[in-house]
């Protein structure tokens, strides 16, 4: 009796799938605006990166597209030695996850596949343009969707203060 009901809830819960269809590159950009004269100078560059996902729904079959934009840009004093720009994308298939538990999985589960591929593109493409090697350090994509839940939060509150208090005035 007991497996007859598990059964029955089984089949009234969609199952959950998250599987990867396909990675692709969807634009890289590499610029070394101060070449060559910035092979003269000693390399110590001070090095921003700038990390955004962005997700979209394909179709009604439950696949997503995507994109992790990484931009990289290496400063030797105030010359911009080289910056690179890379869009990694995929299409993931995802099904019997809905609302917030969908938003962190495009948010966490997917940019963490797509980085590896980003990673090494970036590197390669700064090889390729006769810079050292660049190693991006892994990064905590569950840490930053959480960062981001609380900054939307916390922006939501400040508007629903500020209009309370504007609306006292």
């Amino acid at each position: 009796m007991a497996e007859e009901q598990a059964a029955a809830t089984q089949q009234e819960q969609p199952q959950q799938q998250f599987s990867m269809q396909r990675i692709y590159t969807k634009d890289l950009s590499f610029e070394s605006p101060s070449s060559p004269e910035v092979f003269k100078k000693q390399w110590q560059p001070k090095v921003n990166v700038d990390l955004n996902t962005k997700s979209d729904k394909l179709d009604d079959n439950g696949n997503f597209e995507v994109v992790l934009t990484i931009t990289l840009t290496a400063k030797i004093e105030e010359d911009t030695a080289f910056l690179v720009e890379v869009q990694q994308a995929g299409i993931f298939f995802i099904t019997g996850i809905e609302g917030e538990d969908l938003r962190r999985v495009l948010g966490t589960a997917a940019p963490n596949i797509l980085f590896p591929y980003a990673r090494e593109n970036i590197d390669a493409v700064c090889v390729k343009g006769g810079f050292p090697p660049v190693m991006l350090a892994p990064v905590n994509f569950d840490a930053l969707y959480q960062q981001a839940l609380a900054q939307a939060q916390a922006q939501v509150q400040g508007a629903g203060t500020e209009g309370g208090e504007n609306a006292t005035h």
